[in-house]
């Protein structure tokens, strides 16, 4: 399941990659500079203290805040995350001390380098990747940007158990607002859990028969049991039905499936009653916004429609530009929103006002797992007020768009060159967009098949 994770951000990152190339020239000591992805994936080969110079002056070259970023502020983290990983191996060593940085970028590299490459001399070389894929990640994670990141795709036998909690936000990820019970809120046809006789709607209690949640709080390693399975490995599920009240305990062993996973299109519509056109949109990929207008011309067709109800919950994120061609088909002569540089900086998005309007009044569904550029054309929505917002507070990653760079091991980073504020220039990144009408769909709901968000939209359309 990783794997196939990673590969679907690092194709998400590379689709808005420029083709710009990096402009720094290689200096004596300094690692060769990060590029644009080719057409086809480089091979993998050893992360080294290369490919973590690399990542390093990529961060400087190519990050939003590059340009007066502080080099401790890099190198501090990834050394701490460095050491922690030596005294979880049982590999601590005497003369694991953090080298002395004063904020000189070469000068503290330079220092960094030494000190990693002393103590990697004396590991087992069957840790090296490990102890370098630690530091790398750290370093990266210090931006604190959810667009920023490390990836690595990897040959890895983790297997999809079948099914999505809602509590996932990503591969290792928690929402930090979820406080359980986890509920199965997506359910892939033919996997072990679906063939078992899991629902949507039933709650997650034990993973081998230990909590997913305690006191609040996900329990990381029983996440992994849940998210990260081998193939072959046996996962215990005790679960509860909201509908019938049951618990029932499965047993599932988790197998790889024969062919590709099942593919759904990312735009699907259908009539509501009161000729309402219902469109879940699952993510802003290219051509979707194109996909959207045309579902809501057909429905339209043969009958005069009251309004739109666009389903984005679930939908992670996509292109910018789908953002834009969606926001224009509703809203004329409007800033929707900006992107800044670090010294505050921004440049207006504006709307693109040779796309036809739909002149409809639009209801747009969101959740938690609303994020990205579904967080962008929420906001837009609500502060510009051409629909109204039902459901739950989007997910608040939006940090801004990004690019994707190349690494000499193979993997790549993905960076933010700019920050995306709304129209109104308010912060949407980690606080979210609130929707005007609360109606999150619940474990009960889902059990019963209710959508406490359809219902209230319908409801507002009348």
């Amino acid at each position: 399941m990783k794997s196939l994770k990673l590969f679907a951000i690092i194709t998400a990152v590379a689709a808005v990659a420029s083709t710009a190339t990096v402009s720094a020239s290689p200096e004596a000591g300094k690692p060769s500079t990060c590029r644009t992805p080719p057409q086809e994936p480089p091979p993998l080969t050893p992360t080294t203290v290369t490919t973590i110079g690399q990542a390093y002056y990529c961060i400087f070259d190519n990050y939003f805040s590059g340009p007066v970023l502080d080099s401790r502020d890099l190198l501090q983290p990834a050394f701490a995350a460095f050491t922690r990983e030596l005294q979880r191996r049982g590999l601590d060593q005497a003369n694991a001390s953090a080298p002395v940085l004063t904020g000189k970028r070469d000068a503290d590299w330079r220092a960094f380098s030494k000190a990693y490459q002393d103590i990697v001399a004396k590991l087992p070389a069957d840790v090296h990747q490990a102890v370098a894929e630690v530091t790398i990640t750290a370093m990266v994670d210090s931006l604190n940007d959810n667009h920023a990141r490390w990836m690595r795709p990897t040959e890895s036998d983790s297997v999809p158990v079948g099914f999505l909690p809602s509590h996932a936000r990503g591969p290792g990820r928690t929402d930090p607002t979820t406080s359980g019970p986890a509920f199965v809120v997506d359910l892939l046809p033919g996997s072990a859990a679906a063939n078992a006789g899991i629902k949507l709607g039933d709650e997650i209690l034990t993973v081998n028969d230990v909590p997913l949640f305690i006191n609040g709080v996900a329990v990381p390693g029983v996440v992994e049991w849940l998210m990260e399975a081998k193939e072959g490995q046996q996962v215990k599920l005790t679960m509860r039905r909201p509908s019938t009240g049951e618990t029932k305990t499965y047993t599932l062993t988790v197998t790889k499936p024969s062919g590709p996973p099942p593919q759904r299109e990312v735009v699907e519509s259908k009539l509501l009653p009161g000729d309402v056109a219902y469109v879940s949109m699952r993510g802003f990929a290219r051509d979707a916004a194109d996909k959207v207008l045309k579902a809501i011309a057909d429905l339209g067709k043969d009958r005069t429609l009251r309004g739109v109800v666009l389903d984005l919950r679930g939908n992670g994120g996509g292109s910018p530009d789908e953002v834009k061609k969606l926001v224009s088909s509703w809203v004329h002569g409007k800033t929707y929103s900006y992107w800044c540089d670090v010294k505050d900086k921004c440049t207006p998005n504006r709307t693109d006002d040779s796309v036809p309007l739909v002149n409809l009044p639009l209801i747009t569904l969101t959740d938690r797992r609303c994020a990205s550029a579904c967080d962008a054309f929420s906001s837009a929505a609500k502060v510009l007020k051409f629909g109204t917002l039902v459901g739950q507070r989007t997910a608040g990653a939006v940090s801004g768009p990004g690019d994707g760079w190349v690494l000499d091991d193979g993997s790549m980073i993905g960076l933010p060159k700019i920050h995306e504020i709304g129209p109104d220039r308010a912060k949407v990144d980690t606080v979210g967009v609130p929707p005007d009408h609360f109606a999150p769909i619940t474990a009960a709901d889902l059990s019963a098949g209710r959508d406490p968000g359809v219902a209230k939209a319908l409801a507002l359309l009348k």
